[in-house]
């Protein structure tokens, strides 16, 4: 089993194309203490000025991560994803160094399941993850849609008309379509927790979680 570690624990970034940066980046405006490493100067040097710590090196070599104290970071993200032997050797390299949560970036299902098998702790699939987000929200339904475990996930939407003007005790959303509103947001308010007594309205927008059928059927209801 994985432990909980600090929530400010520096964190090693590996890789810094689109995905690695935009990690990286928003690691350092969280405060955390964060060193991104890149084979490839350019980038490191294109992304110094946004990441406090940057750093050239060729993580595929063991060596070289040790040369930078990778052996000393409680948690690794390894973003590079172009080349899966590339990311499969940096992850092993990584066990091999004892860093205790590896994050590791997945192009495809046969990736991932070699990144987890050589000891990645989470494997991230983040352009099939994009693709499923995009897929609910091209309907029309949803505003916004996440996704967190095999069946489970969080909508944004518009509140379905037999919700409005009563409270959700009232409304029996939970009984009749096993959803629960779990926040609402109103116009010029920030987000709010959704109690039983609370009213939605025509012009609120509400976050629903469920499975992601049940989910779906509630968000196909008449607005």
């Amino acid at each position: 089993m994985v432990e909980p570690l600090r929530s400010d624990s520096p964190v090693l970034v590996i890789g810094l194309g689109r995905y690695g940066a935009a990690c990286a980046g928003e690691l350092d405006r969280l405060d955390r203490d964060v060193l991104a490493v890149d084979a490839d100067l350019a980038l490191v040097q294109k992304w110094s000025e946004r990441v406090t710590h940057t750093v050239q090196a060729d993580a595929r070599n063991v060596e070289a991560l040790k040369q930078i104290g990778a052996q000393d970071f409680q948690v690794a993200v390894v973003a590079t994803g172009s080349s899966i032997e590339a990311s499969v050797l940096i992850t092993a390299n990584l066990v091999d160094l004892k860093v205790p949560q590896i994050w590791a970036k997945a192009t495809s299902q046969s990736h991932g399941k070699i990144l987890s098998r050589v000891g990645a702790n989470h494997v991230i699939y983040p352009e099939r993850e994009a693709g499923e987000r995009v897929a609910h929200l091209v309907s029309g339904r949803m505003l916004d849609f996440i996704r967190f475990d095999d069946d489970f996930v969080l909508a944004k939407m518009f509140p379905p008309k037999f919700i409005r003007g009563v409270t959700l005790a009232d409304s029996g959303v939970r009984t009749k379509y096993h959803v629960t509103v779990v926040g609402v947001k109103s116009p010029a308010k920030p987000f709010h927790y959704a109690e039983a007594n609370t009213v939605v309205t025509n012009h609120d927008l509400i976050i629903v979680s469920g499975t992601n059928e049940d989910v779906e059927r509630f968000a196909a209801l008449d607005r």
